[in-house]
């Protein structure tokens, strides 16, 4: 990333308008960029939305086909504190290595979780081979009491699914439908996704303490009526009890919710903190080589620098 993010700058309500006694959906369109050589489909955090829950950041990468000499995903070293990643694979191949020693390809229908604490870092790239990529890459702001937690790594390979009429259900993190995933978490959150081969309609049940975001990773996403194209991020906000949607055929969608996180917090680069000494104070850490991020020999590349700090020392 590379701007600064605070959430005392959010000048949206959590609870979307109602007019003419229908609850209000917020729209928030994404913005590209470019992770590891792949564009990628980035609605959080955006000008118009910070946080859902303590979601703090969602990369929508592909769907994407590499050609010719191209080597896939390619993220060189770099540091992370006060967050956990959270990559959710939908095709393709792709191998996680960390400071702590940790080695995982992960595949499709399957979870990365990396808690960063109070530092690591961390490579990604395509496995030899792998000529696909589609995948959402999200951030989980770490609570203040949990900021300096040890760093550590989870792989789920296998996570909650079951079938609610033509939509066949995944459950990435929290409580859904009777279900629980199994997934590391420290606040309250839901990570739920729906895809449809055939299109589909259903009534998700929602609680009225969460706030919640939809977005459609393939296909369009009509929510009670009010149409959603991929990318899209769609707002619900809190106070709702249910949702009606419908998803045209091949589509697929991640819903993302939590209690709202009710702290301040900055995001700068990779990093994310609850002060803005926590963040200086991590960049320094790294451009000095601190044994605090550790290293990662196996990745033959060099490592990722951040720009400069945005406020004087």
């Amino acid at each position: 990333m590379s701007n600064l993010v605070n959430e005392a700058d959010l000048s949206s309500s959590l609870d979307c308008p109602i007019v003419d006694g229908k609850r209000q959906v917020q729209h928030v369109a994404p913005r590209t960029a470019d992770v590891g050589g792949i564009p990628v489909n980035r609605v959080l955090p955006s000008r118009h939305r910070r946080l859902v829950g303590a979601w703090c950041f969602l990369d929508h990468a592909g769907p994407a086909v590499f050609k010719g000499d191209s080597r896939g995903l390619r993220v060189g070293p770099h540091p992370h504190i006060g967050l956990q990643t959270f990559t959710w694979m939908i095709e393709g191949e792709v191998l996680h290595r960390d400071s702590l020693g940790n080695e995982q390809v992960i595949r499709p229908g399957q979870v990365n979780l990396m808690t960063a604490g109070r530092g690591i870092s961390h490579t990604e790239e395509s496995v030899p081979g792998e000529s696909h990529l589609h995948a959402a890459q999200l951030w989980i702001a770490l609570p203040e009491a949990h900021r300096r937690t040890d760093p550590r790594f989870d792989h789920y390979p296998t996570l909650p699914q079951w079938r609610e009429g033509d939509v066949e259900m995944t459950l990435l993190t929290g409580e859904f439908g009777g279900q629980r995933a199994p997934t590391l978490a420290f606040s309250p959150l839901v990570g739920l996704d729906l895809a449809a081969a055939s299109g589909g309609s259903l009534e998700l049940p929602l609680r009225e303490d969460f706030e919640y975001g939809l977005l459609p990773l393939e296909g369009e996403l009509i929510i009670e009526g009010e149409r959603f194209a991929t990318n899209e991020l769609a707002y619900l906000g809190r106070g709702r009890r249910q949702i009606d949607l419908e998803l045209s055929a091949g589509g697929r969608a991640i819903l993302v919710g939590g209690e709202p996180l009710g702290e301040e917090i900055l995001i700068w680069w990779n990093f994310v903190g609850h002060s803005k000494a926590e963040i200086i104070e991590a960049q320094r850490d790294w451009e000095a080589g601190s044994e605090r991020f550790g290293s990662i020999p196996q990745f033959d590349g060099k490592r990722l620098e951040p720009p400069p700090l945005p406020w004087r020392e």
